[in-house]
């Protein structure tokens, strides 16, 4: 049989068996929100005529940090998204997608990698729906933007500042 709780035996998630309050990790969304939109159709509806072969997509990811405060900060993620068929600009998508987190109980050397490793990881598959609804309302099939290896992403922006400073 199932022992059941009483209330003095329930435990909070962020305090110990002494009742103090735990200082380990603590990420937090506290909001998140477009914050620019930008979806051109530029040449429809000629462009949205079927076609022979599949438009060349090009898509570029940037993400960007600005503290609010010592554990707050405002990540962004930027994707964007260009079709062409030859010269012809099929379609342009442009989203920043931004949240606001707050960051406790890490070392300051990990802080960096939690706001641009962790952060974007957790805004990504929302502005992924937000691409796929934006190119499927234009007209084309929805746009399902692969995965991102954001520590890939981080690494390769930690060499390229490594390489400026040299």
């Amino acid at each position: 049989m199932a022992k059941k709780s009483t209330p003095k035996e329930k435990k909070s998630a962020n305090s110990n068996s002494n009742g103090a309050e735990q200082t380990g990790p603590m990420l937090s969304v506290l909001a998140q929100y477009i914050k620019d939109m930008s979806f051109e159709n530029p040449n429809a509806p000629n462009s949205l005529r079927p076609r022979e072969k599949a438009p060349e997509i090009q898509i570029n990811v940037n993400v960007s940090a600005n503290p609010l405060s010592e554990s707050d900060f405002e990540v962004e993620l930027k994707l964007e998204a260009k079709a062409e068929d030859g010269s012809e600009v099929m379609f342009n998508a442009e989203l920043v997608y931004a949240g606001v987190f707050r960051i406790q109980g890490i070392s300051e050397e990990s802080m960096r990698p939690a706001v641009l490793i962790e952060c974007p990881r957790l805004l990504f598959p929302f502005a992924r729906q937000i691409i796929s609804d934006s190119t499927r309302n234009g007209g084309f099939p929805p746009l399902m933007i692969d995965p991102i290896d954001f520590a890939q992403l981080y690494q390769s922006r930690m060499a390229d500042e490594a390489g400026e400073k040299n």
